[in-house]
């Protein structure tokens, strides 16, 4: 058996380590500031079963770990990361109010009320929102 390759294997565990904590935490602090940011309490109505605010949830967790994936995978600094890191919370949080304005004025009331149709295209249109950030920091 070859050690080297097992080393070779091995030499990016140490910036693995680092980008999955940063991620983590980055992961936390997109939980803090969408909870904050939205006008209902996600976590507190998933506690109580509440399927809508389960997808909706979901779905804007998503489309914040797509944006986050592709500036792992493009940045070579980790300050650089942070930095797209934060502009993917602040794009997440911008997809919620525009879609409550545009789209959906009474989609937290909806949610509260589980109605799981509203949950679905909150959590799509965050999803949507991901994606088009994430390819957009590809570029």
């Amino acid at each position: 058996m070859d050690l080297s390759l097992l080393g070779d294997s091995l030499g990016g565990l140490v910036p693995f380590l680092i980008y999955i904590g940063l991620s983590l935490g980055m992961i936390l602090v997109y939980v803090a500031v969408y909870t904050l940011a939205t006008a209902h309490d996600e976590l507190a109505l998933i506690r109580a079963d509440n399927v809508a605010a389960a997808v909706a949830f979901g779905g804007s967790m998503l489309g914040f770990a797509l944006p986050l994936a592709s500036a792992a995978m493009h940045t070579r600094a980790l300050a650089e990361f942070l930095l797209w890191g934060a502009i993917a919370i602040v794009v997440q949080v911008l997809v919620y109010y525009f879609f409550r304005l545009i789209m959906l004025r009474d989609v937290s009331r909806r949610i509260e009320q589980g109605q799981l149709a509203a949950g679905l295209l909150l959590g799509s249109a965050s999803l949507t929102g991901g994606i088009v950030n994430a390819a957009a920091m590809a570029t």
